[in-house]
């Protein structure tokens, strides 16, 4: 059985994709959160992952500690990780890869936190046009292959990839065309999703750095954790 080393569920963005993933395949894993410590979680996460860094996934000898090769990984144990038609592949690969190196300033302006309401002071420019080509690239993949999920009529790694971002558009309260609320709506309907959510609120922990950080840009509307 796989085992998947995650960080906070709060916060963690990176860790919720190939959770996610494995989650809505049903594919069996054994999950280790190790949470995120008040100074560096660097040594602590270096007993596992080389890095340094989450996700870490190990399968018996191999450790596989980057998430674009964590799905990578498991698509050749798994065909339904990604879409089985090749167009729909090659453009749910494509924007995998876009999400997973690209939107920077979602990234820095809009840092995860799954169990707040957040009203952002002000949307910069270059939010806003992360968030332009956000909805253009999911416009494109349901009416390119019609839906409900990105790449099709089933979930595949194109949507474990910006399933954080579904979360932050809920977290900073962004208002979305109808195509992209139902969308959004879908994925938060999902099981997995739930329970991530509920998870993340129940979580004790708490790295001052990051609220911090989250404090200062907006007014906080709701805060759901215990």
């Amino acid at each position: 059985m796989y085992t998947l080393y995650i960080g906070n569920k709060n916060y963690s963005s990176w860790s919720l994709r190939p959770w996610m993933l494995l989650k809505e395949l049903q594919i069996p894993f054994d999950e280790r959160l190790v949470p995120f410590d008040n100074l560096s979680s660097f040594e602590t996460f270096r007993s596992f992952s080389p890095t340094g860094l989450v996700p870490c996934l190990i399968d018996g000898d191999e450790t596989i500690w980057e998430s674009l090769a964590i799905v990578e990984y498991l698509s050749e144990a798994h065909p339904p990780v990604w879409p089985y038609n090749k167009s729909a592949r090659a453009w749910a690969r494509a924007a995998a890869a876009e999400m997973h190196a690209g939107f920077a300033h979602l990234r820095q302006d809009c840092p995860m936190t799954v169990s707040l309401r957040i009203r952002l002071h002000s949307i910069s420019p270059g939010l806003q046009k992360d968030l332009d080509r956000i909805l253009e690239l999911w416009q494109q993949g349901l009416n390119r292959f019609n839906g409900p999920y990105l790449a099709g009529n089933r979930f595949t790694a194109v949507d474990a990839y910006f399933a954080p971002v579904v979360f932050r558009l809920q977290t900073y309260c962004f208002q979305l065309p109808e195509f992209a609320q139902n969308y959004v709506d879908r994925m938060l309907c999902s099981t997995a999703m739930q329970t991530w959510a509920q998870a993340a609120q129940e979580e004790p922990f708490r790295e001052p750095a990051h609220e911090k950080e989250i404090k200062a840009l907006g007014e906080w509307l709701e805060d759901r954790r215990s």
